[in-house]
């Protein structure tokens, strides 16, 4: 099975193992990935044990489980990342990816654009907060009109599956 994140490589070796904890991510990058994945399976304390210790308290548990259960995640869009890894480590410990995430809530479906900012702490990425730049409740396809996340197929075999 392809991985959620849209990496094209199986979840098994791509993001599954950093949910395990056999693997960290090394890149902002991975971790955005890694997250929007987690959502995608419902794995709540993921996703919670990768905030950065400053917003834990902002996002609890309860709330990320209730979130992640009630929205099927379709796709998400890295538009662009910051250079960084952990095995090069520039003096800015601060880093970004932006991204696009297309996903269905209460039976609409949504394309939320956003700038992810990401901290190291303890060796690791950690997400921080990000800026939504885009919010939008989108019309719901037909099933033969081309899929809104623009990957040029249909609706019906695309986010529409």
């Amino acid at each position: 099975m392809t991985c959620y994140c849209g990496s094209n490589i199986t979840f098994n070796q791509c993001c599954q193992p950093f949910h395990m904890g056999t693997a960290l991510p090394k890149t902002p990058e991975a971790l955005m990935r890694s997250r929007y994945s987690a959502y995608a399976v419902n794995d709540a304390h993921y996703i919670y044990n990768t905030y950065a210790n400053a917003k834990k308290n902002d996002n609890p548990l309860d709330d990320i489980t209730q979130w992640a259960q009630q929205t099927q995640w379709l796709k998400l869009k890295i538009k662009n990342a910051s250079a960084h890894s952990l095995d090069n480590i520039s003096s800015e410990k601060l880093a970004t990816v932006s991204f696009d995430a297309y996903y269905q809530h209460n039976h609409q479906f949504y394309k939320m654009s956003e700038c992810s900012r990401f901290v190291i702490e303890q060796d690791q990425w950690r997400y921080l907060e990000g800026d939504v730049a885009v919010h939008l409740e989108l019309k719901q396809p037909k099933r033969n009109d081309p899929c809104f996340c623009l990957s040029g197929k249909k609706f019906k075999k695309c986010c529409g599956k």
